[in-house]
């Protein structure tokens, strides 16, 4: 047995009975979340309107912008995709949208305040006031009457790092390693595989128990190399997302993003997750049906995984890459309810 094993059975001690408890019938189901920025963002606004059991779990490898420059300057985790998912955990009354919008806000200086967010100053002085990222982000949750509760996945900073070809675009075959989210999102060429470091993070405990405990696990929509793939590459967290007996979905995004995977058919992107985490099983993977040309094929991605395809729609009807919100809620309840459960959550 390895140390991870031991440590990952050790945090099942946070799970009330054991992993294998499960909410009972008619009640609504344990979902956790996992991703990051604006894709997070819109599977918790979908998933807040149809469970009140809700968690997310956020990446912690940010290194651009606000959250770059508190990381660099005070050595915290970069709290920008933490106040993103706390924003859209926040309700539809004026409460929540004052306070959405209050620490969604970004100061406009000359000085060093400028771009920096409230939300991010507010997280990271509760961290420094309690010394304890979960109880400071529990708090700023009640502040806000969050519907759910957001955790890091690891406990520590993370930097990315991607192996790309034809980053240089003189030397279209090299292979070149680029380091850095922010750089990493928005690289020239064509991303191969991406690791973190250090290479063994430790999970948040309270992460890898919600895991555990879930009735339903949602990974994605969001930056494919950037923000779904880095939670497998914390090792307590991926064998927790193998051994829980919760089922799993993926969401698909609704088109390529410009740089980290141009080009990219929706299979490809299952393609990618498997050589990232080959033991990794899905049971469903949600995508928009007019963002699949070729459904045979993903079809055929997702049974190599374990899992069935569900089309819907799902994306906003301005014709953005955006997913809708209520069109989102309804993919997933429908999900919930039809795969492996008798009788309706609520």
């Amino acid at each position: 047995m390895t140390d991870r094993t031991m440590r990952v059975r050790r945090v099942r001690k946070f799970v009330p009975g054991g992993r294998t408890r499960r909410s009972p019938r008619g009640a609504q189901p344990k979902v956790v979340a996992l991703g990051g920025g604006h894709g997070l963002s819109a599977s918790l606004t979908a998933l807040r309107r149809i469970t009140g059991d809700l968690t997310a779990v956020v990446t912690v490898a940010d290194d651009g912008g606000s959250s770059g420059r508190l990381r660099d300057e005070l050595g915290v985790l970069p709290p920008g995709d933490l106040r993103k998912a706390l924003a859209a955990l926040c309700g539809d009354d004026d409460w929540g949208q004052t306070w959405a919008r209050v620490i969604q806000h970004r100061f406009t200086s000359e000085g060093e305040l400028h771009e920096h967010a409230v939300g991010n100053l507010l997280i990271v002085a509760l961290w420094e006031q309690l010394g304890d990222h979960v109880s400071a982000l529990d708090l700023v949750g009640k502040l806000l009457g969050a519907h759910g509760r957001v955790l890091p996945m690891s406990a520590v900073p993370l930097e990315l790092q991607a192996l790309v070809r034809g980053h240089d675009v003189d030397r279209p075959d090299e292979l070149s390693t680029v380091r850095g989210q922010a750089t990493v999102a928005l690289t020239p060429g064509e991303v191969q595989s991406v690791h973190v470091v250090p290479e063994d993070p430790p999970a948040v405990p309270e992460a890898v128990a919600a895991v555990l405990d879930a009735d339903w696990v949602v990974l994605g929509p969001g930056s494919w190399f950037s923000s779904v793939i880095p939670h497998l590459l914390v090792p307590e967290l991926l064998e927790a997302l193998q051994e829980t007996k919760a089922r799993r979905v993926l969401s698909l995004n609704l088109a390529p993003q410009p740089g980290e995977t141009d080009g990219f058919s929706p299979q490809r992107h299952l393609e990618v997750l498997a050589r990232h985490a080959p033991k990794l099983a899905l049971d469903v993977v949600l995508a928009d049906e007019a963002a699949v040309p070729d459904r045979e094929s993903l079809t055929e991605a997702a049974k190599r995984l374990g899992g069935a395809v569900e089309l819907a729609p799902v994306a906003a009807l301005d014709g953005s890459p955006r997913h809708d919100p209520e069109l989102l809620a309804a993919a997933y309840d429908r999900i919930f309810r039809m795969h492996g459960r008798i009788g309706p959550w609520r």
